[in-house]
């Protein structure tokens, strides 16, 4: 590792199947500086695809992430179709096209509850 002026590099080679071990990662905290929008999926078998998205994200540029990493992620980690789906009530998430998508790939969605149809627990104070 070598720093200057506040920055480091460092550089690792590591092999696909081992790459986000705990034991290959390096926690850290920074503060400020812009950020970063990105798409990535985890599984009990082990992290996915990381994806940086450039711009502004909208349904089509997410159903091409979906396309290009969702499926691919879960082959490399020998899932196969042995998997449920989940993401939020997000407008591009449950476009029609999305829906349309996801259905053409018969995969298993775990329906995310609408905030409306959330129960209201009345105030016993």
């Amino acid at each position: 590792m070598s720093s200057s002026g506040g920055k480091s590099t460092q550089l690792s080679y590591l092999s696909k199947s081992t790459a986000h071990h705990l034991a290959n990662t390096i926690p850290m905290v920074e503060h400020g500086g812009g950020s970063i929008i990105l798409w990535g999926c985890f599984l009990a078998a082990g992290s996915g695809r990381l994806v940086r998205i450039e711009g502004k994200m909208n349904g089509e540029r997410y159903r091409e992430i979906l396309d290009e990493n969702l499926l691919q992620s879960t082959q490399d980690l020998r899932l196969g179709r042995r998997f449920t789906f989940q993401q939020d009530n997000d407008p591009k998430h449950i476009a029609k096209t999305m829906q349309e998508w996801l259905r053409d790939k018969s995969l298993n969605v775990l329906e995310w509850p609408n905030q409306t149809t959330l129960p209201i627990q009345p105030n016993r104070g």
